[in-house]
């Protein structure tokens, strides 16, 4: 055998395992033994998953090595591109790799992966490659101990288990890490005895493109945000031009494991002396995967480009993508676009090339358009990624991109690592949306992710959108991405007309059908027209709910429960008439539920209670009684509509939940706008306007949108100027006064005041860093604990350094959790970086 020494990488939870181990390579399994399998090996006396990432001729431990346990499947599911990807997302956001690969990576699913059929890991060699003879003579290499049907991963008993044992190594195997003192290797029999307290490496080997120092907080060469964490953010390295529309991205592609592409040394992951490994110079294809040529589907249609006309640099930036360059674009879609069908347009355009393409969408009903849009250009070879797919579907459709057969990918937020070979764009749809942000350690945000990927492959980019998120500004500002907008005069023809007579308490009082209904007499105005029309009227309210807060009606203090202090808010009634009216008088608390039948204001001592927001079901109720005879819709929470038949109705929706309808909306009227711009949140304006902006583009282009809210905020004036561009660099400089993303890198650590305090006397943090806090955890905000072992007290503290420090400050945060987790410390603790959510 040539290579006997497998490195793995075992799924451990513990921040100081996350590096590689050498075990021994049996004869049985030297043939399904390669790069990119799941493996199954010893550690501590336990079974766990691993993947295996290299092969190699020689070890540095001088002992004797264990063997692999067996090798659950022959798919090499993990690819040397996400396997390089993995690294660099788990140095951004301070985490471990295994962590970032149970997001990258779904659970297998056995009988998907063998086509129906129970087979043995050699069967299963038969039909992907070549085959070892005794293959599935030996027990260790027989898959049959995997259920058929079953994911196939590590069970929570041993991750729990392996967070509560002493952190011991694996008699007989070895960390591949030079960093880690030849004394914590083990030999047969003997436990390592420096693991426990020794400070270790969190990621592995000095190839590793994200091989952290736990002696030294060194700043990583890895992108930020697709950059590499540099004085000018989002760059590619000096020695190559940016790559922007018009611009060629060849210089990146064809060296991979140059600078450009890893951000690390010239040749992190090439293969060296006597050994295999799995990297970026090794094919991405998996066993027989089709050429590029012959993975051209027969089913593409020619692709109808004449609507990107329309954008100011749109033809030379769908030119760009047809000679295969890496264009990188922030796209403003104009109002009334048909959005879905254009970044069709664009992956068909890339699939053309025998290339891949990756296009993300915030949640099902966006993806079914797309998809349907895309199934219709290139056929078979669209799939979608998402969630809410069974085990199976998921595995099946995720072995589809692997193997080549599925050249377009459109999914969720998982979708973003999808192994598709030979990427050739990746695209991002409303990358505002909160649904981006996984909520899962290490909690990478998919935009960050998408970024790295694009500046690492040297793939297109584009984010899209009605609005723009300062985060995009910020890289259109460094010149790693640029505008694809329309020019003004084209806009104006498509936008509807946009204005905000204003939501003054006076105002309202002087209109006696605006007090019943908290609608300006203009809107209702508006409204009344567009229905005689027969066009239907599109209402957004910002709640679900009838009456969802309740305030005091002298005073205007929130209307508080004698129990729980809770909110205190007027539910929906599904009886009679006449219970809904006495129930009208009887508010209730959102928390205990108890009612209060008689509030007296804790402030001034009055009884009266005034609504301070209108729900969905209370507003459609009011407009029942305005509009009699004209249907009236909902739509939101557990019944979101997706679209609704043309003609006179009124359609209650709230945020993020309007229908379509064909031909659009004659009139759509945004109510309770201060409720969208008054939360307490660092995106709160630039939510609002995403939303609006949202349901504005719903309406013909000379139909009329009635925004309720203080005509003279910027962010309203935004929206009746139509100009997301303009709003994001005013957001984007008001950030970098106060000193918050993107101007800045952001960690929140959240945990008790000692875990904290721990974390940070083993962190080397930058010299240039601020601490804010520590202070209570926000409101609605997740704590890091389960429910039966919470805290009474929770904290967060914010650490903020400079963007060119923000690989340092990254590195830090690991390596402290890399020394945590060695003493064995059971208090949870979260470390986030740049999170959503603030507070």
């Amino acid at each position: 055998m040539e290579l006997p020494i497998a490195r793995v990488l075992p799924l451990l939870s513990p921040a100081h395992l996350d590096r590689d181990f050498d075990y021994l390579v049996p004869p049985e399994l030297d043939e399904i033994a390669q790069p990119g399998v799941r493996v199954r090996v010893r550690f501590a006396g336990r079974l766990v998953d691993g993947y295996l990432l290299a092969r190699s001729a020689h070890s540095d431990h001088v002992g004797k090595l264990v063997e692999l346990e067996r090798v659950v499947s022959g798919e090499r599911v993990l690819t040397p591109e996400i396997l390089e990807l993995v690294g660099a997302v788990a140095a951004r956001y301070a985490g471990t790799r295994a962590d970032v690969l149970r997001l990258a990576i779904p659970p297998r699913h056995a009988r998907t992966e063998t086509g129906g059929a129970k087979k043995s890991v050699g069967a299963q060699i038969d039909s992907v490659g070549p085959t070892a003879p005794a293959a599935a003579a030996k027990p260790r290499a027989s898959a049959s101990s995997v259920e058929d049907g079953e994911p196939c991963t590590a069970t929570d008993s041993v991750r729990s288990a392996m967070n509560s044992a002493p952190a011991e190594a694996l008699p007989g195997s070895h960390s591949s890490d030079p960093a880690v003192p030849q004394a914590d290797s083990a030999v047969a029999g003997h436990a390592a005895p420096g693991v426990d307290t020794e400070p270790v490496t969190a990621t592995g080997s000095d190839d590793d493109p994200g091989a952290v120092s736990m002696g030294t907080a060194q700043q990583e060469h890895r992108p930020e945000a697709g950059t590499g964490g540099s004085s000018k953010p989002l760059e590619p390295p000096s020695g190559e031009g940016r790559i922007g529309v018009g611009r060629s991205a060849v210089a990146v592609r064809q060296a991979p494991s140059s600078e450009a592409a890893t951000g690390g040394s010239s040749k992190p992951l090439e293969p060296y002396s006597g050994e295999e490994r799995i990297g970026v110079g090794q094919s991405a294809e998996p066993h027989g995967g089709a050429t590029n040529q012959e993975a051209v589907s027969p089913e593409l249609s020619a692709v109808d480009l004449a609507a990107w006309e329309r954008y100011v640099h749109g033809p030379a930036f769908v030119g760009a993508l047809a000679q295969g360059k890496g264009a990188r674009a922030a796209w403003q879609a104009l109002p009334g676009e048909d959005w879905p069908r254009r970044l069709a347009e664009l992956a068909a355009l890339v699939a053309q090339q025998g290339r891949s393409a990756i296009l993300m969408v915030p949640d099902q009903r966006d993806l079914d358009r797309v998809l349907a849009e895309c199934a219709g250009l290139v056929g078979d070879s669209a799939v979608g990624l998402a969630a809410g797919l069974g085990p199976a579907a998921r595995y099946r459709r995720w072995l589809a991109v692997l193997r080549g057969s599925a050249r377009v990918v459109v999914g969720t937020r998982s979708a973003v690592f999808a192994p598709a070979a030979n990427l050739g764009l990746i695209a991002l749809w409303d990358d505002g949306d909160d649904t981006y942000a996984e909520p899962r350690a290490p909690y990478p945000h998919t935009r960050e992710v998408a970024m790295l990927r694009a500046h690492e492959t040297g793939a297109a980019f584009v984010a899209a959108g009605f609005a723009r998120t300062a985060e995009i500004q910020a890289v259109v500002d460094s010149g790693w991405a640029h505008d694809l907008v329309a020019d003004r005069a084209v806009l104006r023809k498509a936008a509807p007309r946009i204005s905000a007579p204003g939501d003054s308490d006076l105002a309202l009082e002087r209109d006696p059908v605006a007090r019943a209904v908290r609608i300006p007499g203009v809107a209702f105005a508006a409204a009344r027209s567009a229905l005689k029309e027969g066009a239907p009227v599109l209402v957004q309210v910002p709640r679900r709910g009838y009456i969802p807060a309740l305030a005091c009606g002298k005073c205007r203090t929130p209307a508080r429960c004698r129990h729980c202090n809770g909110p205190l808010a007027l539910p929906e009634t599904r009886g009679s008439a006449a219970d809904s009216a006495a129930a009208a008088h009887s508010p209730a608390c959102r928390w205990c539920g108890i009612t209060e039948a008689a509030f007296r204001c804790t402030t001034c001592g009055s009884r009266a209670l005034r609504a301070v927001v209108i729900g969905a079901a209370r507003t459609a109720e009011e407009l029942g009684r305005a509009f009699p005879g004209v249907p009236i819709r909902g739509s939101g929470g557990g019944a979101v509509v997706d679209t609704v038949e043309p003609g006179p109705q009124v359609v209650v929706a709230t945020v993020g939940a309007e229908p379509l309808v064909p031909g659009g909306y004659g009139v759509a009227l945004l109510l309770d706008g201060w409720a969208l711009l008054g939360r307490a949140d660092l995106r709160s304006a630039e939510d609002a306007l995403r939303r609006w902006m949202a349901a504005a583009t719903l309406v013909r282009a000379h139909g009329q949108v009635i925004v309720v809210a203080e005509p003279s905020i910027p962010t309203v004036q935004a929206l009746v100027r139509w100009d997301p561009v303009g709003a994001a660099r005013a957001e984007v400089a008001a950030r970098a006064e106060v000193g918050f993303p993107p101007a800045v890198r952001l960690a929140a650590i959240d945990g008790t005041a000692e875990s904290i305090a721990e974390l940070l006397s083993a962190a080397d943090l930058p010299a240039t860093v601020d601490r804010l806090g520590p202070v209570p955890l926000p409101d609605g905000a997740r704590k890091p604990f389960s429910a039966e072992d919470s805290p009474a007290e929770v904290e967060r503290l914010l650490l903020r350094v400079e963007r060119r420090s923000g690989a340092a400050l990254a590195a830090a945060l690991r390596a402290a959790q890399a020394i945590r987790s060695t003493h064995r410390s059971d208090a949870p603790l979260r470390v986030q970086i740049d999170p959503v959510d603030i507070g």
